[in-house]
């Protein structure tokens, strides 16, 4: 029997592992779900590495109900707060194996292909692999190489082995399948959802937005997470505690992504992996960038709110939402407002949110015709990096003239920023190289950026100015000019 909660007790977390119902009593509401099944369940397969959500060696899958079917994501467990986890399946890389000693695919593919060095890293992969195999091999799609290049960047190999993961990847779906009783799993995900009680505690998770907005009204020193790819690096790398957290993700009206005439509404609890398919449905070419955006078990837990809300001056989703145009919507129990997103900070990592506030929508106005978008990631490693620069242009010439211009950076400054000066020197004038190089100068004298690990201030200066300029090439349908261009010959498998 279920403990009875007060205040101060942690709520029990309960989900589905093996088939069966896990209850976890007592666990802190800053504790990582790495922590708990080390340490509490003995699951050490699944390996600590970096901490900060960037090699995959901790990867784990979870699933959850959506439109009556579970939905799999390979997730980080070392930033992941435990109690998220709540009401979901979860699986590790202990619960792949039949019964009787049979692997899985993704586990017997690997052996297969060779796909395992010093080992470390391997359950990470196995996992990806795990959550590939549900998302892809199970619904009769197949994996190319280049599909197990984008869903395999969260996960590093330090003894270079890429070559046969990759292989296994493509190895799966030739092997014995494997089911997943769905409809066990469902049902028990319906009983722990029918059970669920009222938010209370050191770690609030409404499913209502009016219980939202009435838990952050009465609990303003509360944390908010939504998603914890930066609280949990907090957590890990800064060793902050936090005696009560408000997870946001859990809340239906935030879930959502809906479209209306003019725009899309992404609610603060989507996550960036959805929040990115719905952009590059409205713009196939932003394909590139979302995928650059870290790794996808990163992109599977972090949420564009929260994103949004961190206001790390080196995200990147901000400087393509700041050129797009986008306005955020705040939220709180007195009502709302709407603002620019530009104008949501206020300095590093600060922002005008009041104490009884959160951020409810982002609002990206729908793609005219004639708009010219490119987006740019500047880092030292093609995938899973942070930027040193990000700039995005969003362009719409009517008759060689520019009528609309959008540009923002990242990287430059102590906030996200829009490039005011650089588009006050294109708009309303003729469209020409030598445009372009004003606004390239405009640009380099526009921000005062700083020099730290990533890159020196003349570099950030001079790449800006050069990213414009590559911008007007591109304009001119200039091809093959930059790396995401490159596309490797996929080799055919014996």
């Amino acid at each position: 029997m279920e403990p009875i909660l007060n205040r101060m007790e942690s709520k029990t977390i309960r989900l589905v592992r093996r088939g069966e119902l896990v209850r976890l009593g007592n666990v802190p509401p800053d504790r990582t779900l790495l922590e708990v099944l080390r340490e509490d369940l003995g699951c050490t397969g699944t390996k600590e590495g970096c901490g900060e959500g960037d090699c995959g060696a901790c990867t784990v899958v979870i699933a959850e109900p959506v439109d009556g079917a579970l939905a799999y994501r390979a997730i980080n467990s070392c930033i992941r707060l435990a109690h998220s986890v709540d009401g979901m399946a979860l699986w590790t890389v202990e619960d792949l194996a039949a019964e009787d000693g049979t692997l899985h695919p993704a586990q017997e593919a690997m052996v297969q292909c060779h796909g395992s060095q010093c080992g470390f890293c391997t359950p990470g992969f196995v996992m990806s692999l795990f959550g590939m195999y549900q998302n892809h091999v199970c619904r009769g799609e197949t994996v190319t190489r280049e599909l197990a290049q984008e869903e395999l960047s969260g996960n590093l190999c330090r003894c270079t082995g890429y070559r046969p993961i990759l292989d296994a990847a493509r190895q799966m779906s030739r092997l014995p399948a494997a089911k997943v009783d769905e409809q066990a799993i469902l049902a028990q995900l319906d009983q722990i959802a029918g059970s669920r009680t009222e938010s209370t505690g050191p770690y609030l998770a409404p499913t209502s937005l009016s219980e939202l907005l009435a838990l952050r009204a009465a609990h303003p020193q509360a944390q908010v997470v939504a998603g914890c790819t930066d609280v949990g690096l907090w957590v890990t790398k800064m060793h902050m505690q936090f005696a009560q957290v408000l997870d946001v993700t859990r809340v239906r009206e935030l879930r959502r992504v809906e479209s209306y005439e003019r725009h899309l509404a992404i609610g603060a609890a989507v996550t960036l992996a959805d929040a990115f398919e719905a952009l590059v449905a409205q713009r196939p070419q932003l394909k590139t960038f979302a995928n650059r955006f870290a790794g996808l078990p990163v992109r599977n837990s972090g949420t564009l709110g929260g994103n949004v809300a961190n206001g790390s001056p080196i995200g990147d989703s901000m400087p393509l939402l700041i050129a797009l145009g986008a306005h955020l919507v705040l939220l709180s129990a007195r009502g709302h407002r709407e603002m620019p997103l530009e104008q949501f900070y206020t300095g590093y990592r600060k922002n005008v949110l009041a104490p009884d506030e959160v951020v409810g929508w982002i609002k990206v106005p729908l793609p005219t015709e004639g708009e010219f978008l490119r987006a740019y990631k500047i880092s030292k490693r093609y995938d899973d990096d942070i930027s040193a620069i990000c700039l995005v242009v969003a362009m719409r010439i009517e008759n060689g003239v520019v009528q609309h211009v959008g540009i923002g950076a990242g990287g430059v400054a102590a906030t996200p920023a829009r490039a005011l000066q650089a588009e006050a020197a294109l708009r309303g004038r003729p469209w020409t190289l030598a445009a372009a190089q004003q606004a390239a100068a405009a640009l380099r004298a526009e921000f005062q950026p700083i020099s730290d690990m990533r890159a020196s201030s003349e570099y950030r200066a001079e790449v800006l100015g050069n990213l414009m300029q590559r911008f007007w090439l591109e304009s001119q349908g200039a091809q093959q000019i930059n790396l995401e261009s490159f596309r490797l010959e996929e080799a055919t498998l014996p």
